[in-house]
């Protein structure tokens, strides 16, 4: 049995509550059970410099976590001069994400930035940040066509995230804070609407596992990739 009585292939209640924010482009508060991330996302007018003269924009993501997310308070980064490598890495993770599914070049010589803020954290921060930020996107480029900035929805396809595990010998579904700690295998799940492989991040953390149980938590994560995406279409109203 789960810590949190679910069934092995069952997500967390999920939300995507769309303009949250008065002021950015695009936004959207999701949640996965406990676990909850803003995500806005804001237009600049010029794209960075190495994309000048390129006629192609660009999408990118900065994450945070704010210091009550977890259960002890943490230290700003902002306060060390750097963000941590953890950081650096899942933000990165969140732009690939959402570049995957974009078409660049509709965008213009643009930057678009998605911020993904933890508000509260109880696993799967990641994969709630990518699910999340679709949404901020799709809103920001539908702001941009509503004022003739960009003629045609540059978005291609949908992404979302999901992550899943091997907790007690049994492989599991959108793994919370007590299963992901516990987890014998994590991993984590980028997959598009029409089911294209993004990113798959899969660690054993003890005993290794086997190319079955990876297939199993494949079929898991599509089966989550599923749902998820079924609600940013009802988010968004397509």
């Amino acid at each position: 049995m789960r810590p949190s009585k679910r069934g092995h292939d069952e997500l967390r209640t999920v939300t995507l509550e769309r303009a949250v924010s008065r002021h950015a482009e695009g936004s959207c508060l999701v949640s996965f059970g406990d676990t909850k991330v803003l995500c806005t996302a804001s237009l600049e007018e010029r794209g960075p410099g190495w994309l000048r003269g390129s006629g192609k924009g660009w999408v990118t993501a900065e994450y945070s976590m704010l210091p009550r997310a977890t259960h002890e308070r943490t230290r700003r980064e902002v306060t060390s001069g750097k963000p941590s490598g953890r950081t650096q890495e899942i933000q990165r993770l969140i732009g690939r994400s959402l570049r995957a599914v974009t078409n660049l070049p509709a965008i213009g010589e643009r930057q678009i930035t998605v911020d993904c803020d933890v508000i509260q954290a109880d696993g799967g921060t990641r994969t709630a940040a990518i699910t999340g930020a679709w949404v901020a996107l799709h809103d920001c480029f539908t702001w941009m066509r509503g004022r003739s900035i960009i003629s045609v929805d540059p978005l291609r396809d949908h992404v979302a995230a999901v992550s899943c595990g091997i907790y007690k010998g049994k492989p599991v579904l959108d793994l919370d804070y007590a299963e992901d700690s516990g987890a014998e295998t994590d991993a984590n799940f980028v997959i598009t609407g029409s089911g294209g492989l993004v990113e798959v991040q899969g660690t054993a953390e003890g005993k290794p596992f086997s190319e079955d149980e990876l297939l199993e938590l494949l079929r898991l994560a599509k089966g989550g990739i599923h749902a998820l995406v079924a609600l940013q279409k009802q988010a968004v109203g397509q």
